[in-house]
């Protein structure tokens, strides 16, 4: 049972190596957004950089490029037609990369589907599926892809909220209703990790469960379910295991908005301030470990009193 307690969270912060360059601190494509939903590329790509990213880029609709480069000068943005399977790269240990798709598509059409299916095919990396993207995992022929994937040991995570979850549960007639149950058998079901978001978080890899319940109900408006994708995504970029990518990325997500809420109230916190607020979150897993180093911690730094990641 791996435990994520102060220290181990803290260790798992993505500082960067003084002789590094750009492409090995990591890089993440982002294959996102659409024309109705032009925010959730900019903010999960803005999230990846924040999260540590060295190269960000964003593939996303055509009429939204300048758009989406505007928001964040650095982010490299290119149109979805400019994309192609030949400029999918392997993650290696000197330039380690991954891949996210599907924050902000907006009704999944015939053109999405493909992208979706041509990334989950030819990529030989982390790929984080999210939003209109995990309408497509029902399908038998992906179903097939991300079964291949596990069989290679090749990374797919999927971020659904409830009401995706139970989409993606009713082809495999799975019953329960319970988040933490649910996480598991979508997991074991389509060969993927699965970070199941509620009013708890629950991360499984098909044989065990953590749950995280550090959060804030600032965090139940549009578009942080986009922020957090990119911040799982910037983290896999880097090479992080990818439970250990999860686990920090939901920690960070929650903190930052708590901390938001804690200057601006819930009412008034938005997704653009848990990207903000992400500094303050790392920061607090900084000071978390020195506290715990010298004994002198005293509050819950995850789900249970112990301060850990529960399994």
């Amino acid at each position: 049972m791996k435990q994520y307690g102060p220290v181990e969270l803290a260790d798992l912060l993505p500082f960067p190596d003084p002789l590094c360059h750009k492409y090995s601190r990591g890089k993440l494509t982002l294959l996102v957004g659409s024309a109705t939903y032009p925010g959730a590329a900019s903010l999960a790509a803005l999230a990846s950089q924040r999260a540590g990213a060295g190269y960000t880029a964003v593939y996303t609709e055509g009429s939204i490029v300048h758009q989406v480069q505007a928001y964040q000068p650095s982010l490299v943005v290119r149109s979805w037609s400019d994309w192609d399977t030949q400029y999918v790269a392997a993650s290696e240990p000197d330039r380690p990369c991954a891949y996210l798709v599907g924050s902000g598509f907006d009704d999944l059409d015939t053109y999405t589907s493909q992208l979706t299916r041509r990334l989950l095919k030819s990529a030989d990396a982390p790929v984080l599926v999210d939003g209109g993207a995990l309408n497509i995992l029902s399908a038998k022929k992906i179903r097939d892809l991300t079964a291949q994937r596990y069989r290679r040991g090749q990374t797919t995570i999927v971020t659904p909220h409830m009401g995706e979850a139970a989409r993606l549960a009713k082809i495999f007639n799975l019953k329960t209703t319970e988040p933490d149950e649910m996480a598991l058998q979508l997991a074991q079901a389509y060969g993927v990790i699965c970070v199941l978001k509620s009013h708890d978080t629950f991360i499984s890899d098909g044989q065990e469960i953590l749950a995280m319940r550090e959060g804030t109900a600032a965090l139940a408006k549009a578009g942080t379910g986009d922020v957090l994708a990119g911040i799982i995504g910037g983290l896999l970029a880097q090479g992080m295991d990818a439970v250990d990518a999860c686990v920090l990325g939901t920690t960070l997500h929650a903190r930052a908005g708590v901390f938001a809420s804690d200057d601006l109230t819930e009412i008034c916190v938005c997704a653009e301030d848990i990207i903000r607020y992400l500094p303050h979150a790392i920061k607090s897993l900084i000071k978390g470990k020195q506290e715990e180093q010298v004994g002198e911690i005293t509050e819950s730094f995850g789900p249970d009193v112990t301060g850990t990641w529960s399994l």
